[in-house]
């Protein structure tokens, strides 16, 4: 069944959660899904001749009425709604009611972190499943006796930070989340100490880029997390994996300090997946993976025909095709009679000889 009634989640510091979700409505309801549900007509008789209708659209059947009463068997999410109940002929209005069909919660799921250390740490956190009805979710904090302040984010929703009052201390933490809502509440519990939390975010502004006359080489650079306060006091290390993209092996390189590393044992001509992960020198645990980036080792550019032998031999093959036939045949001496013959030969020879000279 698609949910017409999707949960938020409220974030109260006090308050009680019932009247907080009757006050949305003049009367409303909850009801888990699989119960068996009955309405009363408000005041009127159990045998009162009344009318019954769902979100103001349609005559609810007679089999689902026992007198006055509406009575609604193991209802699901899509009997939600607006339900109202008229007296006899008259459609005068005398009960209306807003049925909220949906579950308890179940145990939420609860994370702390501190991506800022030393600063603080937040926590966030959500429900497996969803209950299809408004959540109050409430969090303490306690540092050892001391109870902590966990000062909501404006986004994300379910999210709230604190402040360390004490750096390098050896007190654990105890974050405890309830949640409740009109059918039923669950909780869990967080222990942790200080160092146990540390992971920063991810490096940015990974750049990867080939590295000139280097068919094997790539240079890598980023930069710390913009979220990490203090690189001098809390210097971080880093972690680069790269493969080609026809392998699935990745290779991978531990670097205590610095912003840049230059691969050396790339595969020459194959385009590279490279990313970057994080982690305080001392404490802590490794920041999920950087954004992937792609780069090529660098390639020598083919050569086009240009050299000067290149062209000399075009040239001489060009002046070679006009170049003009022997004179002797033209002039068949066997064939010649008297001066008259030789002189039409040698007018021949210099007029072929010439059309060559031109077109040389």
């Amino acid at each position: 069944c698609a949910n017409p009634h999707p949960s938020p989640s409220l974030y109260f510091p006090d308050g009680k959660v019932r009247s907080y979700f009757q006050g949305l409505y003049s009367h409303i309801q909850y009801e888990r899904v699989g119960a068996d549900v009955t309405m009363k007509c408000g005041s009127m008789d159990w045998d009162a001749a009344v009318t019954w209708t769902a979100n103001g659209t349609r005559d609810m059947d007679e089999s689902h009425l026992n007198g006055s009463y509406l009575i609604l068997k193991n209802v699901d999410l899509s009997q939600s709604g607006q339900y109202s109940c008229y007296e006899g002929s008259s459609w005068h209005l005398k009960y209306q009611t807003y049925l909220r069909v949906g579950t308890p919660p179940k145990e939420p799921v609860l994370m702390c972190r501190s991506n800022n250390y030393p600063k603080g740490f937040y926590c966030s956190w959500h429900l497996p499943t969803p209950t299809y009805i408004p959540n109050y979710f409430n969090i303490s904090v306690i540092h050892g006796t001391k109870d902590m302040v966990c000062e909501k984010d404006a986004t994300p929703k379910n999210r709230c930070h604190i402040r360390y009052l004490q750096l390098f201390s050896t007190v654990k933490y105890k974050v405890t989340l309830t949640v409740t809502n009109a059918l039923g509440k669950n909780f869990t519990t967080l222990t942790f100490d200080e160092f146990a939390i540390v992971k920063p975010d991810p490096p940015e502004s990974v750049v990867a880029k080939p590295v000139p006359n280097n068919p094997r080489r790539l240079e890598v650079s980023w930069q710390n997390p913009s979220s990490w306060p203090d690189p001098e006091s809390f210097p971080l290390k880093f972690f680069l994996r790269y493969r080609p993209l026809i392998l699935d092996q990745w290779q991978h390189v531990e670097l205590s300090d610095g912003t840049s590393h230059t691969i050396t044992d790339a595969y020459a001509g194959k385009e590279y997946i490279i990313q970057v992960a994080a982690k305080d020198n001392d404490i802590g645990t490794w920041s999920d993976w950087s954004v992937a980036v792609h780069a090529t080792p660098w390639t020598e550019e083919p050569k086009h025909l240009t050299t000067e032998a290149q062209i000399t031999e075009t040239t001489s093959a060009s002046t070679s095709s006009f170049m003009a036939p022997p004179t002797t045949k033209i002039c068949d001496k066997g064939a010649m009679v008297g001066s008259g013959a030789m002189a039409v030969c040698w007018t021949a020879g210099l007029v072929v000889a010439a059309y060559s000279i031109l077109f040389i």
